[in-house]
């Protein structure tokens, strides 16, 4: 890779620009040589060759996008000259193989988590405190004010305010000096190290807008997710709030957890408003099962565990140029050391493999999968264009911004977190990875949603690239933020955990940093190295109804 520019595939004709490069700026790359007529801005592209109208453009080896006006050789590639265009796919696939990376570097190595008795093992060790409709929100919040900060698990705040100790100066007479002079900031870290469980990484509070109105089919969605994680092995156990006459019913849960669990042993809790004596007695026995459950949770342990265990979420947001040069193609080989390894990276956001069909269904190991991918991407498009939308209104004004001007060029660069390893399972939204290497999950393109539903199905640990950056986190599973761009990851180091712009900058090759995630995943997969978002206590969970989101 040149430092000013370079071409990603050798059948791409527009030349990505790594730094800003000037009009009049004399280029030689793939045997050519031009001058540029204009401007190019940094991570944007310019045309290799003159095009015509309705010529063809290449951008990581597929079709990305048409002309729809002439442009000559080194101008820019914008959104006024060229518009989306993607590949046909079939759904036959043609005849795949796969050359495992090195994985010398991690063969016998281990990770410390809890492991559940169905033979999972958990990153983290949570307590879930579940509505079933909406209407019982209010009721979650009662639990979590009785609970969290009283407990040490307060992550809203930087820091919680002891007004008891003010208090109770003030009663024993106490001056206005002495009162001023007493201690009452406890820090989140102080607050952690007098946690009362300290094997119980914290208690979830999933509030969410369903259960009830809108469709039946929305509500049962909403249960088979939830029911995802409530056993997602990051969870020991969790209380349940029924209102009693909302669509979510408690059996629909039930039977969602021996679907996905028929030996779950994990305690669940249900608590139905509309069959207690009173609101009261409602959140008494509410807290007292929670408090109990917690007892039990505390009594696991980190324990060894081969990588073979690690159930990994791969996931994009705010992406920008770089991000299918640095950020994702590095994950993507992280992805290719973990199924080399036994485990299970799983690639989801299906909007953002508009344009890769057909490579995605030639790697599927079963022509089974293979036409289940193809029919749920023939039907997420259609609903697209049903609602007068389309993959192609999938980037936005931040990608845009930043040089992703088509849905096929943003999906191109998105589709390389999955690595190069075959397609072993393509699941539809909420079912479960049962199977060791690379699954696809149907999930919209919606960050958080899809982020939401990669726990759901399973995930112990996910990986987030960003090129612009994004506070996302999830309740129950560490979610690593990595930047695309050294200048991203300097200016939110905050919430940034890994930076991949070293790949830009020529300090990494995609294998080097490949490795540098793996490593960093298995330190939070261990409680060692906390994600930042884990710290922030960003705690994002929105189930989708599987309307249109792109």
């Amino acid at each position: 890779m040149s430092n000013q520019y370079t071409q990603i595939d050798p059948k791409d004709n527009v030349i990505v620009a790594i730094q800003p490069l000037t009009k009049g700026t004399f280029i030689e790359v793939a045997r050519e040589s031009l001058m540029l007529k204009e401007d190019i801005k940094q991570k944007h592209k310019f045309a290799l060759y003159d095009f015509a109208i309705g010529d063809e453009i290449y951008m990581y080896g597929v079709l990305i996008g048409k002309t729809v006006k002439a442009i000559s050789a080194g101008c820019a590639i914008t959104i006024d000259n060229v518009k989306h265009a993607s590949a046909e796919y079939k759904e036959s696939s043609e005849k795949f193989t796969w050359t495992a990376p090195d994985i010398s570097n991690f063969e016998g190595r281990t990770f410390n988590g809890f492991p559940r008795k169905d033979g999972k093992v958990g990153t983290a060790n949570y307590w879930l405190v579940i509505p079933l409709t909406f209407c019982e929100n209010r009721n979650v919040d009662v639990l979590e004010g009785a609970l969290s900060e009283k407990l040490g698990y307060e992550t809203k705040k930087d820091f919680a305010v002891d007004t008891d100790a003010l208090i109770q100066q003030y009663r024993s007479g106490a001056s206005p000096e002495e009162i001023f002079n007493t201690p009452i900031i406890t820090t989140k870290e102080e607050m952690s190290k007098n946690r009362v469980f300290p094997n119980v990484d914290g208690i979830k509070f999933l509030k969410h807008d369903g259960g009830c109105g809108g469709i039946r089919q929305d509500s049962e969605t909403l249960c088979k997710l939830l029911a995802g994680y409530i056993s997602n092995p990051n969870v020991a156990g969790a209380t349940v709030f029924s209102l009693g006459c909302q669509n979510a019913q408690i059996e629909m849960l039930q039977d969602a957890i021996k679907a996905i669990a028929p030996d779950n042993d994990k305690p669940v809790h249900y608590l139905e408003q509309q069959q207690s004596e009173s609101e009261r007695q409602l959140i008494e026995e509410a807290v007292k099962h929670t408090f109990i459950g917690l007892v039990e949770a505390n009594k696991l342990t980190r324990q060894p565990a081969p990588l073979s265990k690690l159930v990994l979420g791969l996931e994009c947001g705010g992406s920008d140029g770089f991000s299918g040069i640095s950020a994702n193609p590095g994950l993507g080989y992280a992805s290719d050391l973990l199924v080399a390894l036994g485990g299970s990276p799983v690639l989801s956001e299906f909007p953002e493999l508009n344009g890769v069909e057909q490579e995605i269904i030639n790697r599927c190991e079963t022509e089974q999968d293979a036409k289940k991918f193809y029919d749920l991407m023939r039907a997420y498009s259609a609903a697209a264009v049903a609602v007068g939308s389309g993959f192609e209104n999938n980037p936005s004004p931040g990608n845009i911004k930043d040089g992703l001007i088509t849905d096929a060029m943003k999906s191109a660069g998105a589709a390389k977190k999955g690595g190069t390893s075959p397609v072993v399972q393509v699941l539809d939204y909420t079912e479960q990875v049962t199977k060791p290497g690379l699954n696809l999950l149907c999930t919209p393109g919606n960050d958080v949603e899809s982020t939401t539903g990669l726990v759901g199905s399973g995930c112990n640990v996910v990986v987030f690239t960003t090129g612009l950056g994004t506070p996302t986190g999830n309740p129950i599973a560490p979610v690593l933020k990595m930047s695309s761009n050294t200048n991203l990851y300097e200016r939110m180091n905050d919430i940034i955990d890994i930076n991949a712009g070293t790949v830009i900058t020529g300090e990494d090759t995609i294998q080097t940093m490949g490795e540098k995630i793996l490593d960093h995943i298995i330190r939070v997969a261990s409680g060692e190295t906390p994600s930042k978002a884990v710290l922030h206590g960003n705690n994002d969970f929105i189930p989708w109804k599987r309307g249109v989101s792109l």
